[in-house]
Formats: C-alpha cells, sequence, structure tokens
C-alpha cells in the first residue's frame, strides 16, 4: 500500500493570498508544503471566518482540531464520485447525493469536514444556512482517498472518527491505495462498530438506513 506523494497542500501564491486575509488572530506557517496554525490551536469561529476567506479553489477543512487543505481532486477520482451520484438516482430516486457537502462533525460539532458525497433526502438542506450543515439526517457520507501524503491520517482515521462522533450511519470510504471499499456503520460512543472491507469488483451490502445492494465492477476501471 502507498500512502500518496509529497506534493504540497496548495501552492505558496494562495498560502500567501490566505494568509494576508487570516484574522488577526491567527497566523499561519507553510512549511514543507504543509498549511499550519502557528500554536496548532484555532477557534472554531475563526476558521469558519478563514474558509469563507480562502483563495478559489482551496477548501479549508478543521479535522480533529487540526487546519487541513482538502485536497484537490484528480479525474479518476472526480469519476468514482460521479459513478455513485449516477447510481443512487436509480436505486434512491427519492434521495440525493449532494457532492462536496459541508458538514459540521465530531465531538459537539466542533470539527469541519468537506464529504466527497453526501446522502440525504432531496432538498434536505435547503432550510439550511450557506455554511456548514449540521449532519443530522445526513444517511451515509462517501470520502474516496486522494493521491496526497495526509491520506492516510485524514481520510483512514480522523474523518472516520469525525463521522462517527456526528452519528452518521453509514460512512464508505473507497481506498484507491488498495482498491477495497470500506463500510463503516453502527456508530456508538464515536466509533464505527462495523468496518468489513470488500474488494473492487464485490457486490456490497449497505446497511440501514441506506439499504442497497451496489455492483462494484465499476470501479476496476477507475483503478490506478
Amino acid at each position: 500500500m502507498t500512502f500518496g506523494t509529497r506534493r504540497p497542500q496548495m501552492s505558496m501564491e494562495d498560502f500567501e493570498e490566505l494568509a494576508g486575509k487570516a484574522p488577526k488572530n491567527v497566523q499561519l506557517e507553510f512549511l514543507d508544503g504543509r498549511l499550519y496554525v502557528k500554536g496548532d490551536h484555532i477557534e472554531v469561529e475563526d476558521f469558519e471566518e478563514l474558509a469563507r476567506r480562502a483563495p478559489e479553489g482551496v477548501k479549508l477543512e478543521l479535522i480533529d482540531g487540526k487546519l487541513e487543505v482538502k485536497p484537490f481532486p484528480d479525474n479518476r477520482h472526480r469519476a468514482i464520485v460521479v459513478w455513485l451520484i449516477r447510481l443512487f438516482m436509480q436505486l434512491r430516486p427519492e434521495l440525493a447525493m449532494y457532492h462536496e457537502q459541508d458538514l459540521r462533525i465530531g465531538t459537539y460539532r466542533k470539527g469541519h469536514a468537506t464529504a466527497d458525497a453526501a446522502l440525504a433526502p432531496l432538498d434536505h438542506f435547503i432550510a439550511q444556512d450557506n455554511g456548514w450543515a449540521d449532519p443530522d439526517g445526513v444517511l451515509m457520507v462517501v470520502e474516496v482517498t486522494s493521491r496526497d501524503r495526509d491520506t492516510d491520517r485524514r481520510d483512514r482515521i480522523d474523518k472516520v472518527r469525525g463521522y462517527a462522533e456526528a452519528d452518521i450511519p453509514v460512512h464508505l470510504l473507497i481506498d484507491r491505495d488498495n482498491d477495497t471499499l470500506v463500510v463503516h456503520s453502527d456508530p456508538k460512543n464515536g466509533a464505527y462498530r462495523q468496518s468489513p472491507s470488500y474488494p473492487y469488483g464485490a457486490v456490497v451490502e449497505l446497511p440501514t438506513p441506506v439499504n442497497i445492494t451496489l455492483e462494484t465492477e465499476k470501479l476496476k476501471d477507475y483503478a490506478d
């Protein structure tokens, strides 16, 4: 298994623009291609303000108390998400798969994650403001691993814990490093109690409240 490349999270130009727009009590650093907050702490309100001011194309997350830059998806990553969206339109037409959905997650909802996709009733988020949405009512979140060096910690550990703490019933992780799907479900006390793994091509049963059968042969077309 590989854990991605060491490419920078963002360009120096984007960092300089972001640092210039940061709230006055937030000091940013850009070391070895990664974004850091001096003091390793940022208040939720300051994070939300910083996220609103981020340059176009830069998406910030607050995962397990750490400031993160969401990786820019490559074409295979996009193709997997589009495949899922189209599939769920057929299998659960009363629901919608929301692409790049901003959610408050984790203990006390202090974490802020942008799910690659979130499954919820049609028009579920329409009554919420234009900021980070509450996860209540979300049936499933989907993450597709990216080709960056933080994937192992972010996608396989921190986000899994955050979604479980938010009591999102199902979390589907499509892991491109080993061509598998991991179905996290049954959250309790901040952890998913079920996490079976399936290879690309398997028939995957997504549990309640999703209740569908995924034929995943198509994922082999997107393997690297």
